[in-house]
C-alpha cells in the first residue's frame, strides 16, 4: 500500500479531482470523527472526499485530554454499554490499529475514606478491568492494584500524606490527539480518499428536496468549487448546527458546547511515576504524564461564545490549580504553567442542564435526503461513530456496498512498527542519531520514520533538534509541510508538534526557525515568512491576554484580538 503525501501540490489536485466527478461520499469536517468517516468510506471502496475549513483537528480533536479510555466515571452513571464499547476500541487501538501512537498510562486514584470507599471504588475498577478483558482486546494492559498509603506515596511522592488513606492504581491509554487525526487523514488518502484542508463549505447544492453536493471555497486561493456527492456527511462537531443552517433546515437535535481547559507544567514540578485521577464536586481531574511535562485538566463549563478559539480565563486556570493543589505537597503556581489550551466538547443538547451530565453517546441522523449528520460521542469511539455514519449514508446509495472493515485496517505507520522498535539501536547506529531520538520518531510516525530518515540522509542538518524546542528535530517541521498537510506556521507549532504548549515561550522562539524550514516546501518568500511569524506571535499574545481576564466574556474578547488566518 502506498503512503499518501499531503503536500501543497496534492491539495490542489485533490480539490480539482473532487470537482471533476461525482463522489459517493463527501465528508465535511476533519476532526477525528470526520477523518475516521473518510477512512471507513474509502476502505469500503466508495469514492470519497474530505474537506476541512481550517487544519486537520484544528477544533476539538487537538484540544482533548489526550486519553484513549473507557470512561471510568460513566460506570458510576451506569452507562455500561458506552464503557464496554470504548474499552473494546481502546484495546483495538493499542493492539492492532495504532500501537505506535496509543500507549498505556497508569493512573493513581487516592482514597480519602477508610473501608467503604476502597470497596466501592475497587469494585468499579475491577468491573472496568473485567469489561476490558471480556471485550477480547484488553489483555495488553496490567490489571488494577490496591495500594496502602505508604506504597501509594512511594509511586507518587508528590501527594500530601493527609490527602489519602490508600489508593487504587489502574491503566488506561493516551495519544497525541492531533497527530492521531493527521495520521487518520493520511491513511484515508492512501486508500484513495481525496482530502483538502483550508477548504470551507459555504453552501449546499440542492435538487428539489435532495442535497446533491456542496459549494467549497479554497480559503487559501479564493477559488470556489462545486463538489457533487451522492451522500454528504456532516461531521463538524461543535459546528454541527452551523453547518446544518446552510441548508435552511431545522436540525433534529442540537449540539451544545462544553469548554474544557488544560494546563501543561514541567515534569519536575510533580514528583510521581504515575498519573493521578482526582474527584471534584463537578467531574474528575486528571494529572497525565506527557513526555517531559504533565497535563492537568479538565474543566467542564457551558460555552456559547467563539467556537474556533475558545479562551481559557484566569478563573479557569485558578480552578484547576486550586483543585490539584488540594492533594499536592508542593503546590503549583501560575509561574509553573508552561502552556494552556482550551477545547470544546460536542455534547448532545436537551438531556441535562449540567454539561458534565450530558450524554457522550452519539447520534446519527438523515435529516434530508443526501445529508447525514453524526454528532456527540467521545474521541475513543470515533471508529464506531464513523462506521454508523457510513452505514447511514449507504442507505442512500443505490448500490451494494461492503461492510465496515476498519477494525482490521491499521493506520499508517502501524505495520512494521514493532520490528523497527526492536531494531532501534541499529537504526541509531546507522543514522548517527541518538537512540532516544529514534524512539521519539518511532512513537510519533511508526514505520513512516523511514521517510524522515530519508530527509535527514539527504540533508544532515535536518537531523539537528530545533534550537528553542529540542524535543523535536528540524526534519519534523519539513515533513509536516511536505507530507502531512501543514499549510501555516500555526499548524506546525500547535498541532504537528506541540511546541505551543510545551515551552514557556509558547513557541515564539521557534517561530522563525520553523517558518524558514517550511518556506521552500510551501513556496513562501521573505514577506510571507514575516507574515507567518507576526501572525503566530499575535496569536500567542492574544491567548496570554485572554488568560489574564477574569471571565469567559472578557477572555473571549481578548482572544479574538488576533486575526484567524494568514493570507498567501
Amino acid at each position: 500500500m502506498r503512503t499518501a503525501t499531503l503536500g501543497p501540490t496534492e491539495r490542489v489536485e485533490a480539490l480539482a479531482a473532487m470537482a471533476e466527478q461525482e463522489l459517493d461520499v463527501l465528508v465535511v469536517g476533519a476532526g477525528v470523527v470526520g477523518a475516521g468517516t473518510a477512512l471507513d468510506a474509502a476502505t469500503r471502496g466508495l469514492a470519497t472526499g474530505l474537506v476541512e475549513a481550517r487544519d486537520w483537528a484544528s477544533g476539538t480533536s487537538s484540544r482533548s485530554s489526550k486519553l484513549i479510555h473507557g470512561g471510568l466515571r460513566y460506570l458510576e452513571m451506569l452507562d455500561f454499554a458506552l464503557v464496554r464499547e470504548a474499552l473494546k476500541e481502546r484495546g483495538l487501538l493499542l493492539e492492532r490499529l495504532a500501537p505506535h501512537l496509543v500507549k498505556p498510562v497508569p493512573f493513581l486514584y487516592p482514597l480519602q475514606h477508610k473501608g467503604w470507599e476502597r470497596f466501592y471504588a475497587g469494585s468499579g475498577v475491577a468491573l472496568y478491568d473485567a469489561m476490558s478483558v471480556s471485550s477480547g482486546h484488553g489483555r495488553g494492559l496490567p490489571v488494577h492494584r490496591h495500594l496502602s498509603r505508604r506504597n501509594a506515596l512511594r509511586v507518587a511522592p508528590c501527594l500530601k500524606k493527609d490527602a489519602l488513606v490508600g489508593a487504587l492504581q489502574y491503566y488506561d491509554a493516551q495519544m497525541d490527539d492531533a497527530r492521531f487525526v493527521a495520521t487518520l487523514v493520511r491513511t484515508a488518502a492512501s486508500y484513495g480518499a481525496k482530502v483538502a484542508s483550508r477548504a470551507r463549505v459555504i453552501g449546499f447544492l440542492r435538487e428539489g428536496e435532495r442535497v446533491v453536493g456542496a459549494r467549497v471555497q479554497d480559503v487559501e486561493a479564493g477559488a470556489e468549487y462545486e463538489i457533487r456527492a451522492r451522500q454528504i456527511v456532516n461531521a463538524t462537531g461543535v459546528w454541527t448546527d452551523d453547518t446544518q443552517a446552510l441548508i435552511g433546515e431545522r436540525g433534529q437535535f442540537h449540539v451544545r458546547a462544553s469548554k474544557g481547559i488544560h494546563l501543561v507544567v514541567p515534569k519536575d514540578r510533580i514528583h510521581s511515576s504515575t498519573g493521578l485521577i482526582l474527584r471534584t464536586e463537578k467531574s474528575v481531574l486528571f494529572v497525565i504524564p506527557w513526555g517531559r511535562h504533565w497535563i492537568v485538566g479538565t474543566t467542564d463549563t457551558d460555552w456559547d461564545l467563539d467556537k474556533a478559539h475558545p479562551a481559557a480565563s484566569s478563573a479557569d486556570i485558578d480552578y484547576l490549580l486550586e483543585h490539584v493543589n488540594t492533594v499536592l505537597a508542593v503546590p503549583l503556581t501560575r509561574d509553573d504553567v508552561q502552556g494552556v489550551y482550551a477545547g470544546l466538547r460536542p455534547l448532545l443538547a436537551g438531556e441535562s442542564d449540567a454539561t458534565s451530565m450530558l450524554s457522550r453517546e452519539h447520534i446519527v441522523a438523515h435529516p434530508v435526503p443526501g445529508l447525514v449528520v453524526v454528532a456527540g460521542g467521545k474521541y475513543t469511539t470515533y471508529r464506531v461513530m464513523a462506521k454508523d455514519a457510513v452505514d447511514e449514508a449507504v442507505h442512500g446509495l443505490d448500490m451494494r456496498v461492503a461492510a465496515c472493515v476498519t477494525e482490521d485496517v491499521p493506520l499508517l505507520g502501524a505495520e512494521g512498527y514493532q520490528a523497527l522498535w526492536n531494531a532501534r539501536a541499529r537504526i541509531a547506529a546507522r543514522t548517527g542519531l541518538h537512540v532516544v531520538r529514534v524512539e521519539h520518531l518511532l512513537n510519533r510516525y511508526g514505520s513512516l520514520t523511514e521517510e524522515l530518515l530519508d530527509l535527514i540522509a539527504a540533508d544532515p542538518g535536518l537531523g539537528r533538534p530545533l534550537a528553542a524546542a529540542d524535543d523535536y528535530l528540524r526534519a519534523e517541521v519539513v515533513y509536516a509541510a511536505s507530507h502531512e498537510g501543514a499549510r501555516h506556521l500555526d499548524d506546525v507549532l500547535t498541532r504537528r508538534t506541540r511546541i505551543s504548549i510545551e515551552t514557556f515561550d509558547r513557541g515564539t522562539r521557534s517561530a522563525r526557525e520553523c517558518a524558514e524550514l517550511m518556506a521552500p516546501v510551501l513556496g513562501w518568500d521573505k514577506t510571507q515568512i514575516e507574515k507567518e511569524i507576526e501572525h503566530y506571535e499575535k496569536r500567542v499574545e492574544a491567548e496570554r491576554e485572554s488568560q489574564r481576564q477574569p471571565d469567559d466574556l472578557t477572555a473571549d474578547a481578548a482572544r479574538l484580538g488576533a486575526p484567524d488566518i494568514v493570507p498567501i
